[in-house]
Order: structure tokens, then sequence, then C-alpha cells
């Protein structure tokens, strides 16, 4: 079973801190999102490992786009 992680808010991608393959636990954190001039970090929701990572570093999202799928 696979989980998404998403965007809670629009932004910028400033870092990400895991790579396809990793083992990650719940609340660890997977990428720092830059917004509102403030840097926000996103947690992992589950323990899994990273299955795919859907956005690159310097890259905008949107509210809710998936960033990081866990398995």
């Amino acid at each position: 079973m696979s989980t998404e992680i998403a965007a809670p808010m629009p932004g910028k991608v400033a870092k990400i801190l895991v790579k396809v393959g990793d083992k990650v636990a719940e609340d660890d954190e997977l990428i720092t999102l830059e917004a509102m001039k403030m840097e926000n970090p996103i947690f992992s929701t589950v323990d899994g490992t990273v299955k795919e990572i859907k956005v690159k570093e310097g890259e905008s999202v949107s509210a809710d786009q998936v960033m990081i799928i866990l398995e």
C-alpha cells in the first residue's frame, strides 16, 4: 500500500532530504518547503520506503500536489 505525501500549501521545494530507496520512519523530515518567506518541514506520516520523488529542488508546487510516494 502506498502513501502519498502532498504539499500542505503552495510554495517552493527548498530541500529534498531523502532519495528513492531510503527507509523513513513516521515523523522523519522529507522535504523543506519554502512558503511565505518561511521554511516549513514536511514530515512522513508513516514508516516506509521512498518509492518515488515527484518534485525537484527549486520547483514550485501547489497545495495538495503529491511530492513523494512511500510504500
